[in-house]
């Protein structure tokens, strides 16, 4: 029996991420419609077979929640079209937010969507920076989990800022800052914030010296960037020379555009796992379509991911200096 042939397919909400990963992969993307009714409905139809083929299905689910229902048909079509493995690869995984019950009577939406994707068909899951690592375990399939920091940290190399620190805009933030600080063996400080609800802080304090530093704020998502902007002005009070941000989901919603116009930082650095609503002078977009035509490949191939990792770059680096 001949191996399967691999068919990537994009929902509507990622089609130019989609386009550049086939680009990469060295393929087209396949033919498949999205059927809209008058009422809003929707209904995708794939335009080729995918009968014994691998299939990966490329779509973020971000807002609207149509990018995620969408993900879901198209998934169910494949299933009973026979695809042989079907690989929801999701840049952004929307509701990861939702991954606890921090008050009464709450949803845990990361789960829910961890299942509805397994009930759908999903052989195995990739995605990129969840919000809150531990939601692989709410799958019982494979997930294979991207890092940006391979993306993130020849930027930060290439800028040779002399008096680097990194801060985290909030504890939750720490784990993921401090691998990144400790790649480059630079300071790391904190910004504590207190909420009082959803997008509204109360209060923020910084803990650690930032006097004269050139500091990089790193975080996974960017929504209304209240947060970042408020960091990056506290950064400034207590004597930062220069404070910029990285976060790898643009979700920039609200007053976002204007909050980052507005604010002291020098740049915003973003991955285009969600499209921009529109350009800003002070945003700037890598792309994440060479980790995932490589994920995709290796996937496809039996092979392992590990090399995508920032984690398995430290471990050399370590290795070699006999840490």
């Amino acid at each position: 029996m001949s191996n399967p042939s691999v068919k990537l397919f994009s929902g509507t909400g990622s089609q130019e991420l989609a386009q550049k990963i086939a680009k990469r992969f060295g393929t087209n993307l396949g033919k498949i419609n999205i059927q809209k009714f008058s009422d809003g409905e929707f209904q995708p139809i794939f335009l080729e077979s995918i009968r014994g083929d691998y299939v990966f299905l490329i779509q973020s689910t971000n807002a609207p929640t149509d990018n995620l229902m969408e993900l879901l048909l198209m998934m169910d079509a494949a299933k009973r079209a026979s695809a042989y493995k079907i690989v929801p690869v999701i840049p952004y995984f929307g509701f990861a937010r939702q991954d606890r019950k921090d008050k009464p009577r709450v949803a845990i939406g990361a789960k829910l969507v961890a299942k509805l994707l397994e009930t759908a068909g999903a052989d195995r899951v990739i995605t990129m920076d969840l919000h809150a690592a531990q939601i692989q375990g709410f799958f019982d399939i494979p997930v294979d989990h991207l890092d940006s920091s391979a993306i993130f940290i020849p930027y930060i190399e290439k800028l040779e800022l002399k008096n680097l620190t990194f801060a985290a805009p909030d504890v939750g933030s720490t784990n993921r800052v401090r691998e990144i600080a400790n790649y480059f063996n630079a300071e790391m400080v904190i910004c504590d914030k207190h909420r009082k609800r959803a997008n509204e802080i109360a209060s923020m304090v910084v803990i650690g010296d930032v006097e004269d530093r050139d500091v990089v704020l790193i975080d996974d998502i960017c929504d209304t960037a209240g947060t970042l902007s408020r960091a990056a002005g506290l950064l400034k009070e207590k004597g930062a020379k220069s404070v910029r941000a990285l976060c790898t989901h643009p979700i920039l919603s609200g007053n976002a555009y204007e909050n980052i116009e507005n604010s002291v930082l020098e740049e915003l650095i973003v991955c285009d796992t969600i499209p921009l609503l529109r350009k800003s002078s002070k945003i700037k977009v890598l792309s994440v379509a060479d980790l995932f035509a490589i994920a995709i490949k290796n996937a496809y191939e039996n092979k392992s991911i590990t090399s995508l990792f920032i984690h398995a770059k430290l471990k050399e680096q370590r290795a070699k200096e006999n840490i």
